[in-house]
């Protein structure tokens, strides 16, 4: 029989381990990427001969790529060196507040005593049994679900686990949640940075993005070569198993026939027929037409006002002075409310804006760091508006003098220079990633009903799938991925009978070791 053809739209990660996935289980699969390489936001830039990550710098859920690499027969640590981090980050508030938490939590609650007091020790720990819970509660009914619903969780959870799903405070929001766990205010700011892992705002989200803490304390890698180096690998390792590479051409139509797809038109007016597509696309740019008017329909359109945050990030080569930078450090505003309503409710660049630095060339620990120039990321969060045209000029400068300003102030000197320099505004991911307003995580988590919102992987109109990180409600990277896997492994039910190889089971959930 004729294998099933399959086209995916997008080498980010979802994209990749979709295509991984369904080219294992012997469709043909054709990946059409507009940019020269893989990665999507995974993405890396170079000044001279230096390669910086541009993009996601935390790798957490290991067990989540160690079986999408099994299920395709193949070692992930074959094809990526991962070296594990004892300090997940360092957090500071002035040149003399700093706080370090571990992958051990008791160290972390040691730590946290020293610095906040011991009931705030203690308040740790029982947050951290708070996180657990939601984790194992949301696991398969919701961070496993193709497209988790209010009454989907539960029937999961049955009459036995109502329980769980009262105490995991769902119609509560995260900062309130954290003012019940922590007296200090520094540790409420630390904790619910969390919620920008998906893009949201800790005094809107729901309480249950507290699972994040969990999910770090599983442990959390540095990538050797830098993040980039896991896209690589997907996409090595789905070529091995036959699937197809374009780089450098865009999707511009997903063909429509008989009311289902029928294959694409690319930007060098090439059409392509196929069986299904998978779009590695944020789905704002299908329902804005930017593929069509025969499938803008496929998907939901989202209010501008429901985006998820933007960035503006600086890639650095830079010597640093004065503060000990570990491979993830946080520098905190002194108003965290402030700075977010700034971004969601005025649409501006924080007035005082918490920044994030990435030390690419440094581990977790005290490790000093290179000789001359090292490689730094840093960043701050912005307003999706990088559609609007109100990035630019003065905004952006006043936003850089703030931000470095407040590096300064808790110690960290950085030596800079423009020709050593890559700024990254959200009109920059705007034209990176149309029609989403520069946002980078899709629709922003604020209230209960936010995460239930979000297209499934499966879109209105037969053929066409959906992937990436707008389409799953969880954050980070490894969500992203299985979104990629329920895409998959949503075509491959559609059309088990035109599979050639026979399909194998999963190797476990995401908390196996």
């Amino acid at each position: 029989m004729r294998k099933t053809r399959v086209i995916v739209i997008g080498a980010g990660i979802g994209g990749l381990v979709a295509a991984l996935e369904l080219a294992a289980r012997g469709l043909e699969v054709l990946v059409v990427e507009k940019a020269e390489a893989p990665g999507g936001k995974m993405r890396e830039v170079r000044i001279g001969e230096a390669r910086l990550d541009a993009g996601p710098t935390v790798f957490t859920l290991r067990a989540v790529f160690e079986e999408i690499f099994a299920r395709a027969g193949a070692s992930l640590e074959a094809y990526v060196s991962l070296r594990p981090l004892e300090v997940l980050a360092r957090h500071a508030w002035g040149p003399s507040e700093r706080l370090d938490l571990f992958a051990d939590p008791a160290r972390s609650a040691d730590a946290i005593a020293a610095f906040a007091g011991p009931q705030e020790g203690r308040r740790y720990l029982g947050f951290c049994r708070d996180a657990q819970r939601m984790y194992r509660t949301l696991e398969r009914s919701f961070i496993r679900s193709g497209r988790p619903s209010p009454l989907g969780l539960v029937r999961k959870a049955g009459l036995s686990g109502l329980g769980d799903l009262c105490r995991i405070r769902p119609f509560e929001t995260m900062w309130r949640a954290l003012e019940s766990h922590f007296h200090d205010p520094r540790l409420r700011q630390l904790f619910g940075r969390y919620a920008t892992y998906c893009g949201s705002s800790p005094f809107l989200a729901p309480a249950t993005l507290m699972l994040v803490a969990h999910v770090e304390q599983q442990g959390v890698w540095r990538v050797e070569g830098g993040m980039h180096r896991l896209a690589l690998a997907l996409a090595r390792l789905a070529a091995e198993r036959d699937a197809a590479f374009r780089y450098g051409v865009a999707v511009e139509e997903i063909g429509v026939s008989g009311g289902r797809v029928a294959g694409v038109r690319l930007s060098n007016g090439e059409r392509l027929p196929a069986d299904a597509v998978v779009a590695n696309t944020d789905v704002a740019a299908l329902a804005a037409g930017l593929f069509g008017p025969a499938v803008a329909q496929a998907a939901p359109r989202a209010q501008r006002s429901a985006r998820s945050l933007s960035a503006v990030t600086w890639n650095l080569l830079a010597e640093a002075e004065g503060f000990p930078l570990l491979h993830h450090t946080v520098f905190f505003s002194g108003d965290y409310r402030r700075e977010f309503e700034d971004i969601f409710r005025h649409g501006r660049l924080p007035s005082e804006p918490t920044v994030y630095v990435c030390a690419q060339d440094r581990g977790g620990d005290e490790a000093a760091g290179p000789e001359g120039a090292e490689r730094l990321l840093c960043l701050v969060n912005a307003p999706p508006r990088g559609d609007a045209g109100t990035f630019a000029g003065m905004g952006i400068k006043t936003c850089e003098t703030a931000s470095f300003g407040l590096l300064e102030r808790c110690g960290l000197r950085l030596r800079r220079r423009p020709e050593t320099t890559v700024v990254t505004t959200p009109s920059d991911f705007e034209r990176l990633f149309p029609a989403s307003g520069g946002a980078l995580y899709g629709q922003a988590s604020h209230g209960w009903r936010a995460s239930f919102s979000r297209p499934g992987a499966r879109s209105a109109l037969a053929g066409l799938y959906l992937a990436g990180g707008s389409v799953h409600p969880g954050p980070g990277i490894p969500m992203a991925a299985l979104s990629g896997l329920m895409a998959a492994e949503s075509l491959l039910a559609d059309y088990a009978s035109t599979v050639t190889s026979p399909r194998t089971a999963m190797l476990g959930g995401i908390s196996t070791a």
